[in-house]
This record gives C-alpha cells, structure tokens and sequence, in this order.
C-alpha cells in the first residue's frame, strides 16, 4: 500500500505572543492507502484541529501536509475545496443532514458541486443507500428516521462519490450501543473494500474498532500503534 497521507511537524498556533495556545505542536504522521485508522483525545487534546487539518477544512500556522502526494498546505481556498469534493468524504457526529430533504436528495447535495447529470447523481444515491441498507427509505426525510439511519444516511452521502478517504468525526457519539455498532460495521466493510478510514473519537472501545490507533494529547501525538482489535489477530 502507497502512502495517502503525510504530514510533517505541523502547528497550529492560536494568539501567537505570550498568551499563545499550541492546538497542534509539532505533529508528524504517515497514512497508507487502505489503512483503518482512529485518532484518539479526550477534549482539547488537539484530535479536532488534527482533523480539520487532515481534512482541508484549516491551514496549519507551519508545517506541510502531503495529500496524495501534492502539498495542500499551500493550496488556494479554491483549491482545498476541489480537493475536499473529491477525494474526501466527511461523517460527522451532528449528522448534518438537511431537513426539508428526503434521504436520496440528502445524499445526491454533494455530487451537484461535481457536475454530474441528475440522472448520474441519482443512480449513485441509490447505490450507496442500498449499501448501507436503506433502500427501502430513500424517500424518508431525516425526522422520519431514527438516529442510526439519519448516520447511515450521511454515510452513504460521504461514500456516494467514491472518495479514496473518508473521515468520520464521532460518527457514534449520539447513537445507541446498537446503531453504533452498525456504523462501526459498515465503516469496517468500506476499509475492507479499500478504503482508508480515518476514524475521531474519545471512546477507546469505538478506537478499538479500527486497526491502529494514534493518541494525541496536548497537540502531540503520544502513542502510535496497532489496535487491541489487530493485536487480536
């Protein structure tokens, strides 16, 4: 497997001067193609900058961030943008799905911004709602779904463009025992399938789920290794 990911002794500084906080002081690491990973912190560790750094929603104060072999630390507005339509797809705690859209429109919102034709857009809807098991409700707007399914819809939407990366930020953190273990599943069967997950959480037992876990504290990486799921093997 070829490296995705690669960033070198990045900061990210805030009210540089005396009063300055370090939300990320000086972090390294490498991401291989197909690689399930999960970056884990309790709150302020600097896990959240991380992946908004990983995910080219932020620039770093310095340091140089490598994706796919080209240095998006330097890139324009424009261009991260570019960069984040196709070659990242983003899950998050909050769901962020849109009310007033049932779960196929919800999903096809991205791949607008792609140019694909409507007929294109709703064949891969449809696609990557069976693929998570929704098929029978793609015409469910998200206050007709539970909490799972609202997760597994905004799944599918990460997924429905068929990005190398998907990003999940807390993807279980307001689901039942139940409905995370089915987005741990699914996130599992997609890495399976070769994609690279990088998954953030605070829960060590969600952490375990992935195949190597990096800890971050104090906006350094303290621990990088299997997980007790691979050790497992």
């Amino acid at each position: 497997m070829g490296e995705i990911i690669r960033i070198q002794d990045v900061y990210k500084i805030y009210n540089p001067g005396p009063n300055e906080v370090r939300a990320l002081d000086g972090v390294s690491l490498t991401v291989n193609e197909g690689e399930f990973l999960a970056i884990v912190g309790h709150s302020g560790s600097g896990k959240s900058t991380l992946m908004n750094m990983l995910g080219c929603l932020d620039a770093p104060s310095s340091g140089a961030y490598f994706l796919e072999g080209r240095d998006v630390s330097r890139m324009t507005d424009d261009q991260l943008s570019e960069i984040r339509n196709k070659h990242i797809g983003f899950v998050f705690q909050g769901f962020n799905l849109i009310p007033s859209l049932d779960a196929v429109e919800n999903v096809e919102l991205p791949l607008i911004y792609r140019g694909m034709s409507r007929e294109e857009r709703r064949r891969l809807a449809v696609e990557a709602l069976t693929r998570v098991g929704l098929e029978q409700r793609i015409r469910h707007r998200p206050a007709e779904m539970s909490g799972g399914q609202q997760q597994r819809v905004a799944i599918a939407r990460a997924i429905a463009a068929r990005p190398p990366i998907i990003l999940a930020d807390e993807p279980t953190g307001n689901l039942d025992t139940r409905s995370g273990e089915e987005v741990m599943r699914i996130l599992r069967e997609l890495n399976d399938e070769g994609r690279t997950i990088i998954l953030i959480t605070h829960d060590n037992d969600i952490a375990g789920g992935a195949r190597r876990v990096v800890r971050i504290q104090d906006g350094r990486v303290v621990a990088d290794g299997p997980s007790r799921r691979d050790q497992a093997v």
